[in-house]
């Protein structure tokens, strides 16, 4: 930091000694004004004169004014205004004590408002110059007289013009702020959603293929002595379904690399297409399971794909789970209108049962958030008699909210 920089920053923190520093120059201003006569009797000609102890007294006292500008911007202006009347109508020669108004009336411009400054810089412009012009020593039309009214009008409209120029700052700064403050909230949001979106995946992944895994190591534990052909297809089946668990996580986990990062999987997600290769898996498992379908021919965006997906998966999983092993599962996928709508019931657990503990897991609230998202609507709940049903309606064409959202915030 260089000397004048940091004489700078010492002043700003210390606005009296700044205020101090300014009174002395003008004061010192004045005094050589004073005692220095431009005018000689053949022109111009610089000439030493004496000016009147009424003048050298109004120019101390203006000039110690000016160390109180900023607490009272008005009364200095005030103070100073009725200093320089004075030394125009009594001073001969005159003394340039109306240079501590200029100031003053400048740093009532700088710190008021517009209406505020026009106001005061009629008034001062117009008492000063009045006064000088009709009850001074010189004719009115003299130029020290128009110069009064020069230089007043100069320190109100310096005075203007900074005050514009500190509020033009003080708004940038604060829409830099406030642009910043909402990037990192936009940030946040988005990390937050891209949170919940994997681990939404994840739970998805890993409560379908364990809720297998499960099933498959209960049936070869409980058959491994009397049935071993069969204790090995289910111990097969595990196997299978622990591959398929770590495909779908080693797909998930993908999205989580740095660009430096080995290239993630590029195998699409999956959708309704598969939808049969997943009833398989449960039909394994020793699930009944019956399909039924009337959307054929429907391209259905990846999005709203999966999501018809994973309600299928997290459904046909609680079922499973909390079913009973002599439950029966019903998926049904209808295209009604614009919607698609996907409907899975079980004839499991009567409602008078009493139901086993859950564990307080988040797969209903997970394909909640993901109809949600989508715009669609989930509708899950007992069924009267026994069982349980989950019905979501999906719209097959999603709205582009994302890119015309990220396209206006680039524009603002």
């Amino acid at each position: 930091m260089t000397p004048l920089a940091r004489a700078q920053r010492q002043l700003k923190a210390h606005p009296l000694a700044l205020d101090a520093s300014l009174a002395a120059g003008v004061l010192l201003c004045m005094l050589a004004g004073s005692f220095v006569d431009p005018h000689g009797e053949q022109g111009v000609s610089w000439s030493i004169r004496s000016p009147d102890p009424l003048s050298l007294l109004l120019i101390t006292l203006s000039a110690v004014a000016l160390v109180f500008r900023r607490s009272a911007a008005m009364t200095v202006l005030a103070l100073t205004g009725a200093a320089s009347v004075t030394e125009s109508v009594t001073g001969d020669p005159r003394a340039p004590v109306a240079m501590s108004a200029v100031v003053a009336l400048f740093t009532v411009a700088a710190a008021t408002d517009r209406p505020t400054t026009v106001r005061a810089g009629l008034l001062t412009m117009t008492v000063l110059t009045g006064a000088a012009m009709i009850a001074g020593p010189l004719p009115w039309y003299a130029q020290e007289n128009l110069g009064i009214l020069a230089w007043t009008g100069i320190g109100a409209t310096a005075g203007d013009a900074v005050r514009s120029r500190r509020a033009a700052v003080r708004a940038i700064r604060e829409r830099a702020e406030r642009a910043e403050r909402t990037r990192e909230e936009e940030a946040r949001r988005r990390v937050a959603e891209e949170r919940l979106r994997i681990a939404r995946d994840l739970h998805d992944v890993v409560a379908h293929h364990i809720a297998l895994v499960n099933v498959q190591a209960g049936v070869a534990a409980h058959v491994m002595d009397k049935r071993p052909d069969q204790a090995k297809e289910a111990l097969a089946h595990v196997r299978e379904a622990s591959r398929s668990a770590l495909n779908e996580l080693r797909a998930t986990v993908g999205l989580l690399r740095q660009s430096g990062d080995p290239e993630a999987p590029t195998e699409p997600a999956p959708g309704l297409d598969r939808l049969d290769e997943l009833v398989g898996t449960f039909r394994s498992a020793g699930l009944r399971v019956e399909v039924a379908r009337t959307d054929q021919g429907t391209e259905l965006p990846a999005a709203v794909g999966l999501a018809a997906y994973r309600v299928v998966q997290e459904a046909l999983t609680n079922v499973q789970k909390h079913a009973g092993l002599e439950a029966k599962a019903e998926v049904s996928v209808v295209r009604v209108g614009p919607n698609i709508e996907v409907t899975v019931l079980d004839d499991g657990r009567s409602a008078d049962e009493e139901s086993p503990p859950t564990g307080g897991g988040h797969g209903l609230l997970g394909m909640r958030e993901r109809v949600t998202a989508l715009r669609g609507t989930l509708t899950t709940g007992p069924r009267y008699g026994g069982g349980f049903r989950v019905h979501a309606i999906l719209p097959v064409k999603t709205r582009a909210r994302t890119a015309a959202h990220s396209t206006a915030e680039d524009l603002v």
